[in-house]
């Protein structure tokens, strides 16, 4: 390292922000592929079920006020990948179809900061339906600097006191993405931490010479911090000055993120309604001020992109003292905190989205699941069939799950009897329902054929085995066309299976079996 390789930033206007942002607009979805950024513990069925849930319950306390005729606006921040919005909307829609209630209308609305991932879902099979419902639009949105939503297929513009209803805010890993300010507390005065950002001498010239994709320079840069005295924070005009006079009195020696901008992003999107906004949000963050005490400064956590953690203390505090109702679980996270703000009037009298919070979350949460999941991953190979439906039906029929266990299920399926075989059978068809479609390592129409053929399930097998054929493009184990023509064959379907028989020998022509079956119907 040397000093000429090294500058002194405000956090918040250090280099690695725009990096950050340069990631996501460069790479577009292609940033969730094989989860190089993470998404499935903020993104799986289990979680979306649990805001399902609160959505439901928000709309329900709206319906027994009298408000049912105005739409329930969700914006998710952030949305990625998209997957997160489908198994909310998809879950969504099933329970209100299964109330059978009159309750306010809603739709979903996906933002991100890059126009090409706003794109890629306007394209997506899987949405294009709920947004052809009304149900579901799309926008560009800047988190940290926009005022309004464009929506691209009602082509509405949602601007200030347009809504009446409270709007739903989606965040995760959103307040743990976007710029923070890091200030420092010692001898009860404020400081600002500030960031030198230094790189090697081969990192420096590649940088400048433009050689370094942002995950690249982003793994290349080494950061210290030096404090500088602001009494800025300390003037009694400061919006946020009782906030950082509790954290005067209550933390020494430590450092913490103040987000500025994220909390200034939820009040622009409070000023959207007239009716104030619900938060749901799950980060790593944390809500209980003691675990901000005695703290160093940050690290960048890499995945490509970098995140920090959140300080979901200041959103409680801030919000509270607006009379806002915070709900974080009573116990420490392990994975993920998972939190709801009610901004409303009145925000106690929100019965159904209180214990919804209580039921989905509180008592047994996405938190508490994961650390489960991790536990069931590892011991799949000694898992009984019922043990993994269980599991599998406790995540909301999860693909990912199922992929992991297919091999197990498949060793197990000799001795499952006819209502294990009717349930394996019934998961599947509510997974394929509920999957999204995402650039993966794995073909889940692929391996769903697999055991469905190994369960004399023919006609279904041989619907998802072709699925899977026309999703490999070309690139298929001979396996699978030999299972197709099997199934043809079963039912009754003698063209398919003489099509699949020669496709399985042009991949695999010295496989004996399908060569005299096929000489023998050719030969009538």
């Amino acid at each position: 390292m040397t000093s000429n390789n090294s500058q002194r930033y405000r956090f918040t206007e250090a280099p690695f922000w725009e990096l950050q942002r340069q990631y996501y607009e460069q790479l577009g979805l292609k940033a969730w592929n094989n989860d190089q950024v993470p998404q499935y513990i903020t993104c799986n069925p289990m979680i979306a079920n649990a805001y399902a849930e609160m959505i439901m319950g928000l709309m329900q306390d709206r319906a027994s006020q009298g408000h049912t005729s105005d739409t329930v606006y969700i914006v998710e921040l952030g949305a990625g990948a998209g997957r997160l919005a489908y198994h909310v909307i998809h879950e969504l829609c099933e329970l209100m179809d299964y109330a059978g209630k009159d309750l306010p209308p809603f739709r979903y609305v996906m933002t991100d900061l890059a126009m090409s991932n706003v794109t890629a879902w306007q394209q997506h099979p899987k949405l294009q339906h709920y947004a052809a419902q009304g149900l579901l639009d799309f926008a560009r949105f800047d988190a940290v600097n926009d005022t309004e939503l464009n929506l691209f297929v009602s082509g509405l513009t949602i601007q200030s006191g347009d809504l009446q209803q409270p709007v739903v805010i989606i965040a995760n890993y959103v307040f743990d993405s976007i710029p923070q300010e890091l200030l420092y507390i010692g001898d009860g005065r404020t400081y600002e931490a500030d960031v030198f950002v230094e790189y090697t001498e081969q990192a420096a010239r590649d940088t400048v010479s433009g050689k370094l994709k942002p995950a690249d320079e982003l793994n290349q840069i080494k950061l210290r911090y030096e404090h500088r005295r602001e009494p800025a924070y300390e003037r009694e005009d400061y919006p946020y000055r009782d906030l950082i006079a509790l954290y005067q009195e209550e933390l020494e020696d430590s450092h913490f993120l103040f987000p500025v901008a994220g909390l200034t992003c939820l009040e622009r999107i409070n000023g959207l309604s007239r009716s104030g906004f619900v938060l749901l949000t799950a980060d790593k963050g944390d809500h209980l001020l003691d675990n901000w005490k005695f703290a160093e400064p940050p690290i960048l956590t890499l995945h490509g992109s970098f995140s920090l953690m959140a300080n979901y203390h200041a959103f409680v505090h801030v919000f509270e003292q607006r009379g806002a109702l915070a709900l974080f679980p009573e116990q420490h996270y392990r994975n993920i905190n998972v939190g709801c703000i009610i901004h409303v009037d009145n925000a106690k009298s929100c019965y159904q989205t209180k214990l919804a919070y209580r039921r989905f979350i509180e008592r047994f949460g996405p938190d508490e699941f994961f650390s489960l999941k991790e536990c069931v991953d590892q011991q799949i190979d000694e898992l009984k069939l019922h043990q993994i439906m269980s599991f599998w039906r406790l995540g909301g029929y999860d693909a990912e799950f199922f992929i992991q266990c297919a091999k197990r299920i498949s060793s197990l399926l000799p001795d499952a009897n006819d209502e294990e075989i009717e349930d394996l059978h019934w998961g599947i068809e509510r997974m394929w329902s509920g999957y999204y479609i995402m650039a993966q390592r794995y073909n889940l129409a692929m391996d769903a054929g697999l055991i469905l053929f190994e369960m004399d399930r023919y006609e279904d097998a041989k619907r998802y085995l072709e699925i899977a054929v026309e999703e490999e493009q070309g690139d298929v184990v001979s396996t699978v066309f030999y299972c197709l023509a099997v199934c043809s064959f079963e039912l009754e379907q003698e063209d398919d299976g003489i099509k699949y028989l020669k496709a399985l020998l042009e991949l695999e022509p010295d496989h004996e079996e399908a060569a005299a079956l096929l000489q023998g119907l050719e030969q009538g």
